[in-house]
């Protein structure tokens, strides 16, 4: 089991306070000092500094948190593969990006799931997805844009590309295809800087040397849906992946529309460890996705 120093760092360090971690941890707060002092002279490193204002985690103590962190989850799949094994079940836990939660990924992942596969889904960041992906708190994830990172094997679900989304009524919806410059003339409601699509879209203006400053953005969020229900009232146009907006141009609830001279494809891919054993249920969540697209055109 983890040592229980580690135990106690991770929550320290989740907490940034030695009396509520010794709270959740059921100790005495000397107790609580005593195992990370007895970790620092174990490790050799100063992990933590306490100030007035609050708990500092140095350069060393992200590295034994990261680790920690990491074999705190290896420990949780360790026990949740065991009980699975008895129950004859496969838990999957799936890190997926808000792009896809708007998507057709979330019906296919229903579709796998059943009696003999529980599959957990958790939304974030590209970037935090990594993250959880290589500490081993998600099994797969399933993101936009290439894998640049070795460690992981990953294969091809979808390709994608941006298109100009906008509501039915706004003038620009009778024409075939948008120009940037008509599109600096509308208020625009964007993903946050760090989302992938916003990053494809600002790359891709900045090849044409342009740039995001001479667009008149009224607003930038995370959440997909709520910026299609904006859009959808009138509120402003967007950028999003043509396959987060399937449904409602189906339905003729909005409009999307390619930009001129600006090709944004994409791929979407299965990211996974490379001692990820269960590669069979790859296979059945391509084919589950590729059906649901298909039964959606």
């Amino acid at each position: 089991m983890i040592n229980q120093k580690l135990e106690t760092l991770i929550t320290v360090a989740e907490l940034g306070n030695f009396t509520k971690a010794a709270a959740a941890l059921n100790l005495t707060q000397p107790a609580v000092s005593h195992q990370i002092n007895t970790l620092e002279q174990e490790l050799h490193a100063t992990l933590l500094i306490r100030r007035k204002s609050g708990l500092i985690i140095t350069h060393e103590g992200e590295i034994a948190l990261r680790y920690a962190r990491r074999m705190a989850a290896m420990e949780k799949q360790m026990m949740r593969e065991l009980q699975d094994t008895e129950h004859n079940l496969t838990s999957l836990r799936v890190g997926i990006t808000h792009t896809s939660e708007s998507n057709r990924t979330s019906e296919a992942l229903a579709k796998c799931s059943g009696r003999d596969l529980s599959i957990t889904i958790i939304t974030d960041t590209i970037k935090n997805l990594y993250d959880r992906l290589r500490s081993y708190e998600v099994d797969i994830a399933i993101v936009e844009g290439p894998v640049i990172d070795h460690e992981f094997n990953s294969v091809m679900l979808d390709t994608d590309y941006l298109v100009c989304v906008m509501s039915n009524s706004n003038p620009l919806s009778r024409r075939n295809m948008v120009t940037l410059s008509e599109l600096k003339n509308e208020r625009m409601i964007l993903r946050l800087p760090t989302s992938a699509t916003r990053q494809l879209f600002d790359s891709t203006l900045e090849s044409l040397n342009d740039s995001i400053d001479n667009y008149d953005i009224a607003m930038e969020m995370d959440n997909v849906a709520t910026i299609k229900d904006l859009i959808r009232k009138g509120l402003g146009v967007s950028i999003l992946p043509r396959s987060a907006c399937m449904d409602e141009i189906r339905k003729h609830k909005l409009t999307a529309l390619p930009i001129e001279n600006l090709s944004m494809a994409r791929e979407a891919r299965i990211v996974y460890n490379k001692d990820f054993e269960h590669t069979d249920i790859l296979q059945k969540i391509t084919e589950a996705y590729r059906q649901t697209v298909s039964e959606a055109a």
